[in-house]
């Protein structure tokens, strides 16, 4: 019998596992301190908390505990279990009451034996073995099912050995222990069912953002490797942050929470490019839409060469035995053909973006698009259309402001779509810090003109992840990625110019997370040797 003190104890020992379980997040943890608990408040030697794998129909070994053999097994341990998993069915699809956390599992029912070597019903056959290479004696059994909201045996506990306080002799589990023991499966059936729906909503919410990313990179695959690759640099670098004892960041701390939050705000920080148009952001060349244009400049060029040959013909067949007029109109053919090619050709470069076109080259191009020619319909026009000028003469990349805009846009979308959404509040940030990838840091970036003092560290960190890993990208339709030493000079120059933020530049190059980042994702050929002295911005000091 236990005293009121001591029944009272044991019920507020109850109440305050209650209260740590359901604060415990991580599922080993919470395994362990069920079963813990379960042997402090029943006195119990010894214990095992099997969970129900119910597609293969076994109860697998999660945590065992044997005080006086000092065991301890699975949970936080670090020691792997290695028994086999006891069936509840045999080949035959009957069902194994023959073991007790078998029958207990099966039937819903605790089982409580005051000795095992006495009891009749069941088989421990394998108990005894373990005792005979232990040494050590299993007499007392309670064994309890875990039954969740919808009354499943989702697991079952199983204590050994109840001890006198006083004495330290073995005894029979008590019903008080039977009582307390079942109160505390059901707390904590309800807990573990609570963590696996938690997770399962994690996963199901962590796929959701996949099934966005995979729906961007079937539209593009250009960028679907952007989607996977930025959230891994920006853990990176935001890891890298953490752990640096140096300069004003020195103070910066992340908890899990905070990486799971930046985490999800990573794979989400493009999520708006699932509306872009496929033909602006596949716009491999500068007259690209649903084809490259540059092929209707072919076929304008013949027409040019064949107009410049016909009047060729007629010169000669005109000059008639005149052989300096019909070598002169040969000549005029042949000069005026040279300058057709070489014009073809000088669009056809001109087509393939580049980092800056010259004022010459651009002015070039308006000038060939004053060419006449005769189109199908017999009218007489400019070489080049508008559009075609406007497409030709873009300085950098192969973007009109146009279609500049449209890219753009998805920062708006990105936000727009983040925003409405219900966040609880560990991932209350997320919105801000997907969509702040593209500000700057002097106030001139897009789409809210954000100042550095108006954005959190975070995204600040995306943007930088973004920055270099569009520079280092290897799968662009419109460029090679360039090499460590070009991507980190431009990304100095940036840091100069009020782009990026100064002391995440500084860790980014001191804590070497470029160097942990080309390692995964770039090509050989980019990583080459890097003199840090040389690269605009750096302070080997700082």
């Amino acid at each position: 019998m236990h005293s009121p003190d001591d029944l009272l104890h044991r019920l507020k020992d109850l109440n305050e596992i209650g209260i740590a379980l359901s604060q415990q997040r991580n599922l080993n943890s919470l395994l362990e301190t069920i079963l813990v608990a379960a042997m402090r408040i029943t006195h119990a030697d010894a214990g095992t908390l099997y969970l129900h794998e119910q597609e293969q129909r076994v109860l697998c070994f999660e945590i065992l505990r044997n005080k006086t053999l000092n065991m301890a097994m699975g949970g936080t341990s670090g020691t792997p279990i290695t028994f086999y998993p006891i069936q509840l069915y045999d080949a035959a699809g009957k069902p194994n009451h023959a073991m007790v956390v078998s029958h207990s599992a099966l039937s819903g029912e605790t089982v409580n034996i005051p000795d095992a070597y006495v009891a009749q019903g069941f088989d421990f056959s394998g108990t005894k073995k373990f005792d005979a290479k232990t040494g050590y004696r299993s007499q007392s059994f309670l064994t309890v099912p875990m039954r969740n909201h919808e009354n499943e045996v989702i697991g079952v506990l199983q204590l050994i050995n109840a001890q006198d306080q006083e004495s330290g002799a073995i005894i029979p589990f008590s019903w008080g222990d039977q009582q307390l023991l079942e109160s505390l499966a059901s707390q904590a059936a309800i807990a573990l069912t609570n963590r696996h729906l938690i997770e399962q909503l994690e996963e199901l919410f962590e796929a959701f953002i996949q099934l966005i990313n995979t729906a961007i990179d079937d539209k593009s695959p250009y960028t679907g490797g952007h989607c996977a690759r930025v959230p891994a640099l920006t853990m990176m670098l935001a890891e890298a942050v953490n752990r640096t004892t140096l300069g004003p960041l020195k103070d910066f701390v992340m908890t899990d929470k905070d990486r799971h939050e930046l985490k999800i705000a990573g794979l989400l920080h493009d999520c708006g490019k699932i509306t872009t148009p496929v033909h602006v952001v596949d716009k491999a060349t500068k007259l690209q839409t649903l084809f490259d244009r540059i092929g209707m400049l072919d076929t304008r060029f013949e027409v040019l060469k064949r107009d410049a040959e016909i009047v060729m013909l007629h010169e000669i067949a005109a000059a008639g035995t005149d052989i300096q007029r019909v070598e002169a109109a040969r000549q005029s053919f042949a000069a005026r053909a040279t300058q057709l090619d070489e014009d073809r050709e000088f669009l056809r470069h001109c087509n393939v973006g580049s980092e800056a076109m010259s004022a010459e080259a651009q002015q070039r191009v308006r000038q060939i698009a004053t060419y006449q020619w005769r189109d199908v319909d017999g009218k007489t026009g400019n070489f080049l259309s508008e559009d075609e000028v406007e497409n030709l003469t873009i300085r950098t990349g192969t973007l009109t402001a146009a279609e500049r805009e449209i890219i753009n846009h998805h920062i708006d979308v990105t936000i727009k779509m983040l925003e409405s959404l219900p966040w609880p509040r560990h991932l209350k940030n997320v919105a801000e810090y997907a969509g702040g990838h593209h500000e700057r840091m002097d106030g001139k970036g897009y789409p809210r003109g954000l100042t550095r003092e108006q954005m959190s560290v975070q995204a600040r960190v995306m943007g930088i992840a973004d920055i270099f890993e569009a520079l280092t990208a290897k799968d662009r339709p419109y460029k090679k990625g360039k090499t460590l030493t070009e991507s980190l000079t431009i990304l100095g120059k940036f840091k100069m110019g009020g782009h990026i933020d100064p002391d995440l530049f500084d860790v980014f190059i001191r804590e070497k997370v470029y160097l942990d980042y080309a390692k995964q994702f770039l090509a050989p050929e980019q990583i080459d040797d890097v003199d840090i002295s040389k690269i605009p911005g750096v302070d080997l000091c700082s």
